[in-house]
Order: structure tokens, then C-alpha cells, then sequence
């Protein structure tokens, strides 16, 4: 699930909420999973991945991760993404570019100490993305976490990304390939909007 903490009364997220809700109704899993695409200046490439979706607030796309982590660094040297969001359930595709920063200190802490001990000892444990010898020094490292650490207090290398897009597209597919494609572009504090051919 996607937590809307302050809905935006702007066309493009009007449209995504009530595209939400619909996908809801119809049994939509893994709702708040999102496929993030950065560039890294300092390895020239490209990487996606999927991440979880937390929140969406006024034109704010919130989700979490460690802060050295690659996709984190990736975002330091370049700070534009592509996002993709896909709803099978009513054949909706959201494609979106935006500028990403990180969320503030206070945020990621007030978000930490309401999420569950176990994620808690996850985050403080994990080198993200590193190599290590084994899952089950993995699994060594979790429970040394669990045993002796604050897991109310969120490291400072841990936290939230919030990306505003500047561009959105609804990619509603249909029969023969007629497929609705509704494309927003911001345009200052207003959005353009226009009809793309399939």
C-alpha cells in the first residue's frame, strides 16, 4: 500500500489517485512496488531496480533506502531518474522523470520508530549491496543487530529519497493495441497536458 499523506489537486494526481483507487478495488498486488532507473557520472551506466513506494505527498514520490548503497550514490552524482509504476490489474503503466533529494533527518527518524524492530535490525546491519562470504554471516550480523542495537534510532546512513516528477504519462493499454496515453509536462507550477499516439 501507498500512503497518500497530502493529496495534490493538480490533473496529473488527480488522475494517479483515482487510478490508485481503482487498481485497489481490483485486487492490485504489490502495489507499491517501483522500478527506479539512475545514471552514475562515475561509472558512465545506467541501473533499475525495485523499490517500495511509501508515500506520496502534494507532488512528492517518498521511498527508503541506504544511504551508500549505489542506486543512493548514483543519485548523488546525477539527480535525475526515470520511475515506473505497472497496475496489471487495470493495465496501467505510470511513466515519470523527476528530480530526486534526500528526505530530511527528522522525516527518516519519525519514519524509523513506527516501522517494525525486525526491518529496524535489517537496516542497521546491512551494508547494502556490498559483497559479503556467506547468507549466513548475513544472518549473523541480523541477529547481533537484533540483540544489541537501538532499533529505534535510525543511522545516519540510512533514510528516505523524495523525487518530484516534471514529466507523467498514463499508459492505459487496450484491444489491437489502441492504447490511451494521457502525457503531462510541468510547466513552472501548472502542467501541460496532451494526448500521445499509441
Amino acid at each position: 500500500m501507498i500512503k497518500f499523506l497530502k493529496i495534490c489537486k493538480k490533473k496529473p494526481y488527480v488522475f494517479l489517485k483515482e487510478k490508485y483507487n481503482e487498481a485497489i478495488i481490483a485486487g492490485q498486488k504489490n502495489i507499491e512496488a517501483i522500478s527506479i532507473s539512475s545514471y552514475s557520472q562515475e561509472l558512465k551506466q545506467v541501473d533499475s531496480r525495485y523499490v517500495n513506494l511509501k508515500f506520496i505527498t502534494d507532488e512528492e514520490f517518498i521511498f527508503f533506502t541506504n544511504y551508500n548503497s549505489p542506486k543512493a550514490l548514483s543519485f548523488q552524482s546525477h539527480n535525475q531518474i526515470a520511475a515506473l509504476l505497472y497496475w496489471p490489474s487495470v493495465n496501467l503503466q505510470i511513466r515519470m522523470k523527476a528530480n530526486i533529494k534526500r528526505t530530511s533527518n527528522q522525516f527518516n527518524q519519525e519514519y524509523f520508530i513506527n516501522r517494525s524492530k525486525e526491518k529496524n535490525a535489517l537496516a542497521i546491519s546491512s551494508n547494502q549491496s556490498k559483497p559479503i562470504g556467506s547468507f549466513t554471516q548475513i544472518k549473523e550480523k541480523y541477529n547481533k543487530a537484533f540483540k544489541c542495537s537501538d532499533l529505534n534510532k535510525c543511522p545516519e546512513y540510512w533514510g528516505g529519497f523524495s523525487f518530484t516528477p516534471f514529466e507523467i504519462e498514463f499508459w492505459e493499454g487496450n484491444e489491437y493495441r489502441l492504447n490511451k496515453r494521457n502525457f503531462y509536462k510541468k510547466n513552472n507550477n501548472d502542467w501541460d497536458h496532451c494526448i500521445l499516439e499509441p
